[in-house]
């Protein structure tokens, strides 16, 4: 792995957003690249004044969003025997898809944007959404409203912790699930407010 990596950071040093938007399609096109390990190193080339942040977060907006599709097509029309077979000559293993299966079945659409910030789940979950024939459309929603914040924290931290980048890729699965906790009690302490407010304003409508 260490081999593979080196050569992705070359990419990305040599190519730019390029290569952030290729190697962030292959990851959500289910193939393990850790996003910590491009986007960290991404943040690090901000850092270092080779790259923007809004270029880098475009880039790698736009390759999540197109290998999200990529995986949700193949789930969709291709279903989860032909994965099974054929998954593993593209590095997907059945352990892997289980888990993003198991996510979905317990959480439905909710899963596929919460899933975007947890490690394993965030790379295969476009699968089982493809299984189940979700609705294209809210996909593309719920993919997108959970990437964003993930890729931007990824790129932001990078940034700031500008050579010691690399300790991203020694702690990323232990972040994502402090960002999910975190995610969750503001969407919910927001959710609260909202019906309070609702609340209140039709009680003075009933006077």
């Amino acid at each position: 792995m260490e081999q593979f990596s080196t050569m992705f950071l070359e990419f990305i040093a040599s190519w730019g957003y390029f290569a952030i938007a290729i190697l962030m399609a292959a990851e959500n096109a289910c193939i393990p690249i850790p996003s910590e390990l491009i986007l960290g190193f991404a943040g690090y080339l901000i850092f270092s004044g080779q790259l923007t942040f809004a270029g880098a977060l475009t880039a790698g907006m736009v390759g999540g969003m197109v290998g999200s599709i990529f995986a949700y097509l193949v789930g969709h029309y291709g279903g989860r025997s032909f994965v099974d077979r054929y998954g593993h000559y593209f590095f997907i293993k059945k352990s892997h898809v289980d888990v993003a299966q198991n996510w979905f079945d317990k959480y439905g659409l909710k899963a596929v944007f919460f899933s975007r910030m947890l490690p394993v789940v965030r790379t295969f979950i476009s699968l089982p959404a493809g299984f189940a024939h979700v609705d294209m459309k809210r996909f593309l929603i719920l993919t997108f409203a959970g990437a964003l914040p993930w890729t931007a924290l990824i790129l932001y931290a990078g940034m700031m912790l500008g050579e010691s980048w690399k300790v991203l890729t020694q702690i990323g699965h232990e972040a994502s699930i402090v960002f999910v906790v975190v995610a969750a009690i503001v969407i919910g302490a927001l959710y609260i407010r909202h019906k309070k407010r609702k609340n209140a304003q039709e009680s003075v409508d009933a006077e």
